[in-house]
């Protein structure tokens, strides 16, 4: 059944009314897919990237589960949800509190960025949601300052991300902590790759996969095109004249590398655009300027890499710019999610170099829609765009260039010379060594030092007729030449311990 309206998803009418309150009426599409099995009770693994409405699709059920289950007495939390940077959980709970407005529920954070054992009032009063870090909250746990045997559902947003930034093991730690839980909801950008998958499979029991592009109206909020750049300069001009266009009232510029970060954001300062950037690796409270700038309209432009901007969640976002071309679909989703949110419009505009043309292609074919080419009169690019192939491989002549520089390389490798006697064994199977204890009829030489002559004749001989050259036909266990060789030696051995012993002797007496 295809749900349309969040009236038709049975939820409480204190949820409805906040839901209306904040003018959302129709649920998007991963809303539509996870709540109802999520309201079942069941395991949800969901993947849609930002912008899309991922955070009620996880909240609304937990909420509704709250409101249908409402314990007799205060106790510790029973909703845990663990978000991988500080401004996340920031933005959860406020997200949380606005749904929970008309309700007595109760939402704290617990995060780092504060001093320790500031969360005292989380601990002494009544919570029902707790969003946290993963860092600060296992540090309580180990001191059992948080109680987790309350938690009935555990709730994991932006699960791709924690696994990124290495959060692996503390939250296997903290989900062996609240083993009695009745429910696991995962939401990530993307399910691609195995460590997504394993991670999931070892925390979700019998989940239901869920997983939602933007549908094409909401894709419609959002306009797409993309301008031609002729090199880098010019590319920096495109970006600069577009900023100081009216409409761009706030914007997100995103590079691919931190070290284009600081050349960008110096490149806009000389062009009279102020400007605030966010780069991986950066100190909690630059971080939190940085965002207060841009929210206060103190700032209209925001510098960022892909890293650095996820989980931030900045309103009114008018123009989204890919200074650097997104080198997967599943980013540039995510880039672009970060305008049109709550109903609005939005614009994303891509400036492409030549060497970005496959990469704006590959975008196209993942959104499966065309990236439409627009052009600004002053600044036209003057080099030609590069051929549009259908198949995508190469052409005759970057192949015949491949084959020359292959050659190439194959004679400035030095020659070796091939000799004889480093081939002649290869691929020959080595002879077994065997036991190394020849067989009765064997007539060579056994090669022991220290063999006297008299040994040697024996060794020469066959094994029966040792026995009786030495006197030691009668004795039992001797099998092959090399027993009876060190049955002689022992004995004489033996002789020697004995004739010392008697010469010791004598000296007493």
């Amino acid at each position: 059944m295809t749900v349309t309206t969040f009236s038709e998803l049975e939820l409480d009418e204190s949820l409805l009314e906040a839901l209306q309150d904040k003018g959302f009426t129709r649920p998007t599409a991963i809303q539509a897919a996870a709540i109802p099995p999520a309201l079942d009770g069941r395991d949800v693994l969901g993947s849609a990237p930002t912008g899309t409405g991922k955070t009620a699709a996880y909240l609304l059920p937990a909420l509704q589960h709250l409101l249908d289950f409402p314990r007799k007495k205060s106790g510790p939390p029973r909703i845990l949800i663990l978000t991988p940077t500080r401004e996340l959980a920031m933005q959860v709970a406020d997200h949380a509190r606005e749904l929970a407005k008309h309700t007595h529920l109760d939402i704290a954070t617990i995060t780092g960025g504060v001093a320790y054992m500031n969360h005292a009032e989380v601990f002494s009063e009544n919570q029902d949601i707790v969003v946290a870090t993963t860092g600060r909250l296992l540090q309580y746990i180990k001191e059992e300052n948080f109680d987790c045997r309350a938690v009935e559902t555990l709730i994991l947003d932006e699960a791709d991300r924690m696994l990124d930034m290495g959060f692996a093991q503390d939250i296997e730690h903290i989900a062996g902590e609240t083993r009695w839980r009745k429910q696991t909801l995962l939401f990530s950008a993307t399910l691609e790759g195995d460590a997504i998958q394993d991670f999931a499979e070892r925390l979700l029991e019998d989940p239901v996969e869920v997983s939602a592009n933007p549908s094409t109206r909401e894709r419609k909020k959002i306009h797409q095109w993309y301008y031609r750049a002729d090199d880098l300069e010019h590319k920096t001009a495109l970006l600069v004249h577009l900023l100081k266009q009216p409409e761009a009232t706030r914007s997100i510029v995103f590079v691919r590398k931190r070290e284009r970060v600081h050349e960008l954001a110096n490149w806009l300062r000389e062009a009279g655009i102020n400007n605030c950037y966010l780069e991986g690796e950066m100190v909690q409270g630059k971080r939190n300027e940085a965002i207060k700038r841009l929210t206060e309209g103190r700032v209209n432009v925001l510098v960022a890499t892909d890293v650095a901007a996820r989980g931030i969640d900045i309103p009114d976002v008018s123009h989204v710019f890919n200074f650097d071309m997104p080198r997967s679909g599943d980013t540039y989703l995510h880039r672009i999610g970060r305008t049109a949110r709550a109903g609005r419009k939005g614009t994303a505009i891509s400036l492409v170099e030549a060497h970005d043309h496959l990469l704006l292609g590959k975008v196209g074919r993942y959104i499966e829609e065309p990236i439409k080419a627009r052009v600004i009169d002053e600044l036209r690019p003057k080099t030609r765009a590069p051929s549009e192939k259908q198949t995508g491989k190469p052409s005759k002549k970057v192949l015949a260039k491949r084959a020359e520089k292959k050659k190439a390389k194959e004679k400035e490798k030095p020659r070796v010379k091939k000799r004889h006697r480093d081939t002649k064994n290869i691929g020959k199977r080595r002879k077994p060594s065997g036991t190394g204890v020849p067989p009765a009829n064997d007539r060579r030489v056994i090669l022991i030092p220290g063999l006297s002559p008299e040994l040697k004749v024996l060794a020469n001989a066959k094994l029966p007729d040792a026995l009786r050259l030495s006197g030691l036909h009668g004795s039992c266990n001797i099998l092959n030449l090399h027993d009876l060789v060190g049955r002689i030696r022992r004995s004489r051995r033996i002789r020697h311990e004995q004739n010392a012993l008697r010469r010791q002797v004598g000296c007493r007496v």
